[in-house]
């Protein structure tokens, strides 16, 4: 190196180690003050998950089978008033204390229909201190219902699936489009100006048709969670919708008034006093007027999803089965009953692509251990249904990661008890006779 180089480094060194060494000491003697600041957000979050599963844990939980009447006449908007009930006798938001340091959280219920070797069951998973809640919502709408507690048929099967003898196909679910979307509900699947035979189109009545045509060795498992939603995320699920539905109806935004302090700042800087805007033009024909007919039904179910009670959702199903019967198709069963849900202008559930049984292979990633991590993703998926978990457990989730809103007609369009006309198919339990009390004069000693 030349010496005049030499002597210029040798000379900047000389300038900076003062200043190295100075900060270098700051460091050393302050570096606990930025610390809590820091750590502030992630222990907060790692406090608050410790306190809700010490709750969690505490809670008993149960599975409850409903059978239903042998025949049912009541429509499905009776399933949308128990949901309604529901919401109203789960809705119970913790306070500061409940919440910081109890855990306490607003706790919901898992609506599972599930097909047993072609045997279909109807299943509500609660907390065992809201039962008394569930069955009186339900025995108001559907009095000649059973309900009984049941044992949990997912620990019925193989827990290391996929083994040797089992495998096993499973996903979660999206929405497409924000939660003020809705999907296709049964008020779309019945019309007026259909007929009698032709008002008969349930698409939970098809699921139970073709879960009840498998095979001895399949099961299938369809679940659906819902809890209520707090009051922070529900004032901001309703206003967005009111504003998505305001864009759509091509309604001009009302402008934010300024704060007076940054009203006074402006007129001192440059002296002029704040320019009232101009009224907008008079149109001749109104916005709405000019809706396309989409773009009215867009607004009306927004107008609908949002006057009805929310719940925070997610939805999977799995398909599992002895290896001798597995038969990779029948996953359609599933798939199918969701597609009736899809509307093009409005919202439309599918699968979440992380969750898929599914490892995509391309050019950067075919070598990094597929078989092994399509085992592990199959597990992870049981264990979570299994558990009752949340698609993105431990972690939150949102519409984008399997967790979204859906109303009360949603729910009941997704999960209701079809008649025998409808469902006639021969292994859905029902009760077969009407149960009475007791005469009054009968002796009990």
């Amino acid at each position: 190196m030349p010496p005049e180089i030499s002597e210029f480094l040798k000379t900047v060194w000389n300038l900076i180690q003062p200043i190295l060494d100075y900060v270098w000491l700051f460091i050393k003697t302050w570096w606990w003050v930025p610390l809590p600041f820091i750590l502030w957000k992630p222990a907060r979050y790692f406090w608050l998950f410790w306190r809700i599963e010490k709750w969690i844990t505490r809670q008993k939980r149960i599975l409850l089978e409903i059978k239903i009447p042998e025949e049912s006449l009541k429509p499905i908007r009776a399933m949308e008033d128990v949901f309604t009930g529901l919401w109203q006798g789960f809705y119970d938001p913790p306070n500061w204390y409940e919440k910081w340091w109890e855990g306490k959280i607003i706790v919901g219920f898992q609506l599972e229909t599930v097909s047993i070797n072609g045997e279909v069951h109807f299943y509500i998973r609660c907390p065992d201190y809201r039962r008394d809640i569930v069955e009186t919502h339900i025995y108001s709408q559907y009095p000649e219902a059973e309900i009984t507690l049941a044992e949990d048929y997912t620990r019925y099967v193989p827990q290391d699936m996929p083994n040797k003898d089992w495998d096993l196909w499973a996903t979660d679910y999206m929405l497409e489009k924000p939660d003020p979307y809705p999907i296709k509900t049964y008020k779309d699947f019945e019309t007026e100006a259909e007929s009698e035979e032709e008002k008969r189109i349930d698409p939970v009545a098809s699921l139970l048709e073709s879960m009840a045509k498998i095979k001895p060795g399949e099961q299938l498992w369809v679940q659906i969670h819902a809890y209520p939603i707090s009051e922070e995320y529900a004032e901001s699920f309703f206003k967005e919708g009111l504003a998505l539905k305001d864009k759509l109806a091509k309604r001009p935004e009302a402008p934010e008034p300024k704060p007076m302090i940054q009203e006074a700042a402006e007129i001192l800087i440059t002296g002029k006093p704040a320019e009232e805007e101009e009224p907008p033009s008079f149109e001749l024909v109104a916005p709405e007027l000019r809706l396309t007919p989409g773009e009215k039904e867009i607004i009306v179910g927004v107008e609908r999803k949002i006057s009805k009670p929310p719940f925070k959702c997610s939805m999977r199903f799995i398909y599992l089965g002895k290896r001798e019967v597995w038969f990779k198709a029948n996953l359609r069963l599933a798939i199918a009953f969701f597609g009736h849900y899809v509307t093009e202008h409005l919202n439309a559930p599918f699968p979440l692509g992380r969750t898929i049984t599914k490892i995509k292979r391309n050019w950067y990633n075919w070598f990094w251990f597929i078989d092994r991590r399509l085992y592990l993703r199959r597990r992870k998926l049981l264990r979570q249904y299994r558990e009752r978990f949340n698609p993105m457990f431990p972690r939150a989730a949102d519409r984008k990661t399997g967790e979204f809103i859906l109303n009360t007609e949603e729910l009941a369009s997704l999960y209701h008890f079809p008649s025998r006309a409808v469902a006639p198919a021969p292994t859905v339990p029902r009760v077969e006779a009407k149960k009475g009390e007791a005469p009054p004069e009968l002796p009990v000693e």
